[in-house]
Parts: C-alpha cells; structure tokens; sequence
C-alpha cells in the first residue's frame, strides 16, 4: 500500500475564493513553482476541468503527465494519474474546511507519488513534502494577495 503525505495551511479568505484559484489550472504556471505547463484537455457537465496535461519539474521528479480530476462538492477536489513518463502514480486531493465563520479557510493537501524508476521511499516522500509546501505557500499567497 503506498504511503501519502498530507500538510495542512491556513489561508485568509473564504474556502470559495480558494477553490476558485486552485481550479485555475492554466494559471498554475505562475504561482506553483513546479508546474511548468498547464493545459485543459477535457471539462465536465459544469464546466470544470476533468483532465489535465501538466509539465512539472520537482526536482527529483520531472515530468509531462495528465491527470483526471474528480470534484467532490463546493469543498475538494481529488485527482488521480492518467498516464506519465516518469510516474507510475500521482494522486492527491485538495479539501478546504471554513475557519472564522467561512472568512478563512484550512486547506489540506494530501499526496501520494510513486515513480517507474527505482527511489528511496525517504526521497520520495521528501519530493511529496517539497511539493505539497510549495504548492501551499504557493496558494496562500495567490489567494490572499487576490
């Protein structure tokens, strides 16, 4: 069973205006730090992205993949590997809980990476942890300087 890494951040604004940047995928490029290239292949009944192509460049882990979104009410949305080059798994899910009367928000991000080619599971899980924080701080600072 492969291991996850989750963190949590508190960011200064409500848990829809967060959403609205964390569904901005072709905007990713400028704010995640990783994500090199964002595009959306494919949208669902509503409008929201379902699969979309990214290039990332994590340091240890570089690579162009696609992964298909699931969007699990107002609050989170997950995502799970589609196909890579270098991955044999990405899934992860960002789930925002209201804080301060829905004023601010807990934004957890949970991450689980498994790569094709052979890595320490301490290097992996250390490339999950560098993702997830600078996706978060990433985050925090997109949404609250709006």
């Amino acid at each position: 069973m492969a291991e996850h890494t989750s963190s949590s951040i508190t960011i200064e604004a409500a848990p829809a205006d967060v959403m609205k940047v964390i569904s901005d995928f072709e905007r990713y490029p400028e704010w995640t730090g990783e994500v090199k290239e964002a595009e959306i292949l494919a949208k669902d009944a509503e409008g929201r992205a379902e699969r979309v192509r990214l290039v990332l460049d994590a340091g240890a882990i570089k690579d162009d993949h696609t992964l298909q979104y699931t969007w699990g009410g107002p609050n989170k949305v997950s995502w799970s590997l589609v196909k890579s080059q270098m991955l044999r798994a990405l899934d992860g899910s960002y789930t925002l809980a209201p804080l301060a009367g829905g004023n601010s928000t807990e934004v957890t991000y949970q991450l689980t990476v498994d790569v094709k080619i052979p890595m320490l599971g301490m290097i992996k899980r250390k490339a999950e942890k560098v993702i997830i924080d600078r996706a978060l701080d990433g985050l925090k600072k997109r949404v609250e300087q709006g």
